[in-house]
């Protein structure tokens, strides 16, 4: 990072950070009028607020006015149309504690739960109910209580808050890191804090939802290039530079999550040194599993220290609970502290769930015993049903082998089979289908072989490239993987989705 960039930093510090909100960007609908959404299910009018502050019904005719029927009618069409082009989406029920192996609420078992295996969440490692996390979580509630009841700097900041900073912090080799409530959280308050209409953004085509509107609530100006194309970038970064950009931030995905792909670290990062940019790493769905350490994309690729700033999750890999975090260099953290918006103006994260983190990187930062590699070859040897969710204390170094192992089980079983997949090595495996509606309906089908995976479609992903995203996790077993290949073998055959 360069000094001038660093200055800017320290000067916005050195004039004081007002934080106060801005009525006129907070209350969007102040200039359209305000309108109740509960008169939508019930027979009430809503009152309808003017430009003069007050409320006259007889006045409904007025410009400023949003008629609750033709709202409703809108809302009511846009419905009918989702669920028409088989997009709708809807909830299943979790009756059970995350893991390999869930109970599900279900409508097709006549009203009995349904036990099945579990292969679309994030919880990579196994950890969402590994007996240490939650232990700690216990103990934080009698220590430290239920919630803080206050944003971070009003007096919402406890020890554990504090104290996870720091490890995380040293968990990613990086000078400072602030919390969120998530990394959607990260990602929305970071681009508006650094980046001003002089500057520019550079962002990946396939970037995360919350990298998209991170970046345009910033008054940067906007580059987009090509999905990992770093000859496209190049001409973006050209192009920037030709207009005058005075700062420059390439942001990407480490791993992209509908696709399961990576992006070219090494590639952006000697872009950036030739271009003068910074680099911006959302690590979410490599953070804890990706490196040899865990320690994600960045470390992967041999890059840390050419990373500017990584934003990252505590809901995936790291416990599955919630939390999100941005990390990197110590003037930009203390910034984003003055600043961001998403961290001013939201609740601390509750103390269980700070503690359960502490946990997880107690975990993935204890140091590897002598016989580490005896130990992670035995865990990538062929695991019984439910064994591996009945190992909590394996060691890091042994979940990640494990659910490298299971990665490379499935992947091979599943192409054998005749299936297309996306990606190459990460435990994101996207299984294509094409069509949204059969994508779903493969879904539906699976769930009734005991498999329960989810069909993603438009405008989740691209139109015409639905698909089916299994994830696979170190507390999945060699059998829950043999029987989740041969779900998908007799449903797609049946379906003629494969010969």
């Amino acid at each position: 990072m360069n000094t001038i960039f660093g200055r800017r930093v320290w000067e916005a510090l050195g004039r004081g950070c007002a934080l106060t909100r801005d009525a006129s960007r907070c209350s969007p609908l102040r200039s359209k009028g305000a309108f109740s959404l509960s008169s939508l299910g019930g027979p009430s009018r809503p009152a309808v607020r003017h430009l003069s502050g007050g409320t006259d019904a007889s006045e409904k005719s007025s410009k400023y006015c949003w008629r609750e029927t033709d709202l409703a009618t809108h809302v009511q069409s846009e419905l009918a149309s989702i669920q028409a082009d088989g997009l709708y989406k809807t909830e299943r029920v979790l009756l059970s504690p995350q893991g390999a192996h869930i109970v599900v609420e279900t409508e097709k078992a006549q009203g009995s739960p349904l036990q099945v295996i579990n292969f679309c969440a994030n919880n990579y490692l196994g950890l969402a109910n590994h007996p240490a996390v939650k232990a700690a979580a216990v103990d934080a509630l009698d220590t430290h209580g239920y919630g803080l009841a206050s944003v971070r700097f009003i007096c919402g900041t406890q020890d554990l808050h504090r104290d996870l900073e720091r490890k995380l912090s040293a968990f990613h080799s990086t000078e400072d890191t602030i919390l969120y409530h998530s990394c959607f959280g990260a990602n929305e308050g970071l681009f508006e804090v650094l980046l001003g209409p002089e500057d520019a953004v550079i962002s990946d085509a396939l970037n995360h939802a919350s990298v998209i509107d991170g970046i345009r609530l910033c008054k940067a100006k906007r580059y987009r290039y090509r999905h990992t194309d770093a000859n496209d970038l190049e001409a973006q970064l050209k192009r920037a530079d030709e207009e005058g950009a005075r700062h420059k931030l390439i942001a990407t995905d480490g791993v992209f999550s509908m696709d399961g792909d990576l992006a070219p670290l090494e590639e952006i990062c000697f872009l950036a040194d030739q271009y003068k940019a910074y680099v911006m790493v959302d690590d979410c769905h490599a953070t804890g599993f990706i490196g040899a350490r865990g320690r994600g994309t960045p470390e992967l690729f041999g890059v840390q220290d050419r990373v500017d700033l990584v934003t990252s999750t505590l809901g995936k890999a790291m416990g599955g609970a919630a939390g999100g975090y941005t990390t990197g260099r110590a003037e930009i953290i203390e910034l984003l502290r003055q600043r961001s918006r998403p961290y001013l103006f939201s609740n601390a994260l509750p103390p269980p769930v700070v503690a359960g983190s502490h946990a997880v990187l107690d975990l993935l930062m204890k140091k590897s015993p002598p016989n580490a590699a005896a130990e992670a070859t035995a865990a990538a040897a062929p695991s019984k049903a439910g064994e591996a969710e009945q190992q909590p204390k394996l060691e890091a170094a042994e979940l990640r082998a494990r659910l490298s192992r299971n990665t490379k089980q499935f992947r091979s079983k599943m192409a054998a089979a005749g299936f297309t997949l996306g990606g190459e090595t990460h435990p994101i495996v996207p299984v294509m289908v094409g069509d949204a509606r059969l994508a779903s309906e493969i879904a539906d089908d699976l769930l009734d072989e005991g498999i329960y995976v989810i069909g993603f479609s438009y405008p989740v992903v691209p139109k015409d490239k639905a698909r089916i995203r299994v994830q696979l996790s170190a507390a999945h077993s060699t059998e829950d993987i043999e029987k989740c290949v041969a779900a998908f073998t007799k449903v797609a055959k049946a379906r003629k989705l494969i010969s």
